[in-house]
């Protein structure tokens, strides 16, 4: 029989630095985000609202699920934070995006642990694995599965790791003990809130708490935004060219936060704090090949490109 121990302890000897359990069920905080959506905050993610039911309950993906598991890897490396970027000839892509593209990272890690799963369980496990792109909220359920608490700028936020970890989930059908969920930590702290350069995190009273404007967040600006970004918004492409990670360089949380010596996560030549100037000037070819494999690809040179015409006119 399959047990909730085997589980972590199957996960820990492929890698993984967290494992947890939660019920496979509509979570309460699931509710606020059709709200969200219908405030327009999603911006152009109009796949949220599509696959909104499937978000909402798991069991849509797999009717006869029982059990989440919830792990988690540390990509953070030994590299200083994006807050304390002082050169302005340099600019910051977010540390998520320097090493191998996480999806198929993750997912190749997944599928080697339902494998041994399914060894274990025998006859009748049912299961699917899921990294970001399937619907599921992974921060909710890896909440409910005691991995952490997700903070007031929305990141999942480990006591221990701090919050620079990938995210990835094992639907299964197996009656597994679920895990305690961990207290809120961020108490009275607004440090995420008041360093965000757009306001895109709410506050009390002007939004709800513990949620972000998408609409205004550089990461979605930089990444989502297929088109021109909004005037209003342009100004704000200075140094954050692709993603931003200054809620999270500030957070009390992650100041010894744990480092990964992962070669996956290690930064490409030239992707930590380069030159604006030197990405400016890079040709079709060198691009490509720079992209390859990389997360960086979701965006694409065109809106790569557009997001660096943007920081070079703001810093003239």
């Amino acid at each position: 029989m399959l047990t909730s121990a085997r589980v972590k302890a199957l996960a820990t000897e492929r890698g993984f630095d967290l494992c947890g359990i939660a019920r496979a069920e509509r979570h309460p905080k699931l509710a606020r985000l059709a709200e969200w959506i219908a405030q327009g905050y999603a911006g152009e993610m109009a796949y949220l609202a599509g696959s909104l039911d499937e978000r909402l309950d798991p069991a849509i993906a797999l009717p006869t699920a029982k059990s989440i598991i919830s792990v988690a890897v540390v990509y953070n490396t030994n590299q200083p934070y994006s807050a304390t970027l002082a050169d302005p000839e340099r600019v910051a892509i977010a540390r998520y995006a320097w090493g191998d593209d996480y999806h198929e990272a993750l997912r190749q890690r997944l599928r080697g642990l339902l494998t041994a799963l399914a060894a274990e369980a025998g006859a009748g496990f049912e299961a699917l694995t899921s990294v970001d792109h399937e619907a599921i909220q992974e921060r909710v359920f890896a909440e409910a599965a005691g991995l952490g608490w997700i903070g007031k700028n929305t990141c999942l936020i480990n006591p221990e790791l701090g919050s620079w970890l990938f995210l990835g989930e094992i639907i299964t059908n197996a009656e597994l003990e679920p895990d305690a969920p961990i207290a809120d930590h961020c108490g009275t702290c607004t440090r995420c809130i008041e360093a965000c350069p757009t306001e895109a995190i709410h506050a009390v009273p002007t939004g709800q708490p513990y949620s972000i404007d998408a609409t205004r967040c550089l990461s979605y600006l930089t990444i989502e935004t297929r088109g021109e970004i909004d005037p209003a918004m342009q100004p704000t492409v200075t140094q954050q060219i692709y993603g931003c990670d200054i809620c999270q360089d500030v957070c009390p949380w992650n100041r010894k936060a744990a480092v990964s010596d992962d070669p996956a996560w290690q930064p490409r030549e030239g992707l930590a704090f380069p030159l604006l100037a030197r990405l400016a000037a890079m040709s079709d070819a060198e691009w490509s090949a720079k992209l390859k494999g990389s997360a960086m690809r979701r965006a694409g040179l065109a809106r790569i490109r557009r997001t660096l015409r943007y920081a070079s006119a703001n810093r003239r």
